[in-house]
């Protein structure tokens, strides 16, 4: 298997091609004549990128990036490097249109925290990456941009709401990619595009894009990348505590740009599978999780299938009442004016619509059941180092379809109940990634998560890692859309 002449500057993890620049081996105009002409040729296959700023504008800043090194000024690891921002974080001077017609014309004034650190790391912005409306649904279309296609099949979703991010990052055309998770948003589209993605704990990276600083702990920030070495170097940038956003862990970042290399014999591993029964899961994605318990093993880890003492339809509920709560919370008022809700998707309306109906003594026992599944999930973490659960309970779908009716027959009640098992690590607010599994018979690509303790960020970033290094499932099946097969 060889690439379609593609430069190898694209093909770099991101930090080889970052020390190639620290190095002044390469140039930061060079590096962004590569990414732009792999950009044009290749992004229109998936349609990841969107609000892509002028050629002529983003080589200027990368001369300035040249300038500076010129002078011995060398601003970190993203010094030049392109990087695109998933159209759910304020950017100063770019577009930012969450999907929605309603913010089609939005140039925020400032920078989110988390893009405004990735500036001051020397990155340059070469525009956006697709999703959802308002980041609702794990499939990345809107009436503005259009689906963005999965790197292994263009006529299947990419998955959301990170979806252009994963895609992209899978496709080369950005170095590393940030993303959002309120569901599972760094996780599905990671499990559907072959690449890493990681959900940090509550609070890791600081955000106050939003009205709200205190109630609303659904949603993190995060990294994600085609190596658990680049996600652990670009959380090493967006974490670290901020005044500005009061519930952020104070740690500073540079703690996940340490060496991730650590021995894991004898670690234990808890299999939470489909919970009993009770998570309908498309044919084959279980099986490759198993599957993949080899790679864990050869490192040591020790597997034991356990389920918690906990309903999980209690999740689900806790899950929909805190859901309709923010939804109704952020986009009431939209709602509430008849020329806006006309513009909002129906599944936006519904959360509206269910969050309009809840008191507050709803949300208050919704918060309950959720502090009582982190005490459950705490209990299982006196028994397990880590805890394992697939990413997604069905494959990339076709892209035209907004989400799936059905699994394996039952049917699915709510836009988003086919991702439920993301919830579990959702609700607990602790770390979670997704890593590799392998593919189905139809060469699409699944994911595990590993789920670790509360702020155990950099452990479960190390058995990723070490899991990596066994599986190597990147590296072994690029997309098939930069490839060739010689016969």
């Amino acid at each position: 298997m060889t690439f379609n002449n593609i430069s190898e500057l694209v093909l770099l993890q991101a930090h080889e091609l970052a020390e190639r620049i620290r190095l002044r081996q390469v140039s930061c105009r060079e590096v962004m004549q590569a990414y732009l002409a792999h950009i044009e040729r290749f992004n229109p296959r998936v349609n990841a990128l969107i609000s892509l700023q002028a050629p002529e504008d983003l080589l200027a800043q990368a001369d300035l990036r040249d300038t500076e090194l010129a002078r011995g000024e060398y601003r970190g690891w993203m010094h030049g490097l392109p990087h695109a921002v998933k159209d759910l974080s304020l950017t100063q001077g770019i577009r930012t249109t969450l999907g929605s017609p309603l913010y089609k014309d939005f140039v925020p004034e400032r920078d989110g925290i988390m893009v405004e650190r990735i500036k001051a790391a020397g990155a340059i912005i070469i525009g956006k990456t697709n999703t959802p409306e308002f980041g609702l649904g794990s499939q990345s279309y809107n009436p503005l941009f259009g689906a963005t296609g999965c790197a292994f099949d263009p006529g299947k979703t990419a998955g959301g709401s990170s979806g252009g991010a994963a895609a992209a990052l899978a496709m080369h055309l950005v170095p590393v990619a940030d993303g959002s998770d309120m569901m599972g948003s760094l996780r599905n589209p990671a499990a559907f595009n072959n690449i890493f993605g990681f959900r940090p704990s509550q609070g890791r990276v600081p955000f106050d894009d939003s009205a709200d600083l205190f109630f609303d702990q659904l949603g993190y920030e995060g990294p994600m990348a085609r190596s658990v070495r680049d996600a652990a170097l670009l959380l090493s940038i967006q974490a670290g505590g901020d005044a500005r956003a009061p519930l952020s862990i104070a740690e500073p970042g540079s703690v996940f740009a340490a060496p991730l290399e650590r021995d894991f014999k004898g670690t234990r591993l808890g299999w939470l599978g489909d919970f009993n029964g009770y998570l309908p899961m498309e044919k084959g994605i279980v099986a490759l999780c198993e599957k993949a318990f080899a790679d864990f093993e050869s490192l040591g880890c020790h597997i034991e299938p356990v389920q918690p003492a906990f309903a999980p339809q209690l999740l689900w509920s806790s899950w929909r009442t805190l859901r309709h709560w923010s939804v109704a919370g952020s986009l009431g008022a939209a709602y509430a004016d008849p020329h806006k809700r006309v513009q909002l998707k129906p599944e936006a309306c519904w959360e509206i619509e269910n969050g309009l109906q809840l008191s507050g003594s709803d949300v208050y026992a919704a918060t309950v059941v959720r502090s009582d599944w982190y005490r459950a999930l705490s209990r299982l973490f006196e028994r397990f180092d880590y805890l394992l659960l697939p990413s997604a309970q069905v494959f990339p779908f076709d892209k035209t379809i907004p989400w799936p009716s059905s699994i394996e027959g039952v049917a699915m009640d709510t836009y988003h109940r086919w991702m439920e098992v993301v919830i579990p690590a959702t609700l607990s607010g602790c770390p979670v990634a997704n890593v590799q599994v392998g593919f189905n018979d139809n060469g699409l690509p699944m994911g595990v998560q590993i789920i670790g303790r509360h702020q155990a960020d950099f452990a479960v970033l190390q058995l990723a890692h070490a899991y990596e290094s066994a599986s190597r499932w990147f590296t072994r099946h690029p997309s098939p859309l930069l490839t060739t097969t010689p016969r």
